[in-house]
């Protein structure tokens, strides 16, 4: 069966580094966009970062921009998600999801990955 497992979620300080990866198996990883969501306490699932399938075209939210970078390896069926200058506000569950390519509906979810930004 499909499954998508994040990992390097941690605790940082304000102004420090994460990436996350996002290893995938059980689908053909290069027939999916795939995304990057969060989920703070209280608050409601927002998006964060997306990128296609050939990692030839990438979106992020306002709140995102500048400071991630969304990655892919397809040899390795993994997505990354590189956060710099992390700030308390990043405080979520970090989710990956995998899109068809031509379709807008995300198929498939990890379980997420807690990241902890200190200030």
């Amino acid at each position: 069966q499909v499954q998508l497992v994040e990992s390097g979620g941690g605790l940082v300080q304000a102004g420090g580094s994460l990436r996350l990866s996002c290893a995938a198996s059980g689908l053909t990883f290069s027939r999916y966009g795939m995304g990057w969501f969060r989920q703070a306490p209280g608050k409601e699932h927002e998006f964060v970062a997306r990128i296609s399938w050939n990692g030839g075209s990438t979106i992020y939210a306002y709140s995102a921009k500048g400071r991630f970078t969304i990655s892919r390896d397809n040899a390795k069926n993994t997505v990354y998600l590189q956060m710099n200058s992390l700030k308390p506000e990043d405080t979520a569950v970090y989710f990956c999801a995998a899109q068809v390519v031509g379709g807008s509906e995300y198929k498939y979810w990890g379980q997420g990955t807690q990241v902890t930004v200190s200030s």
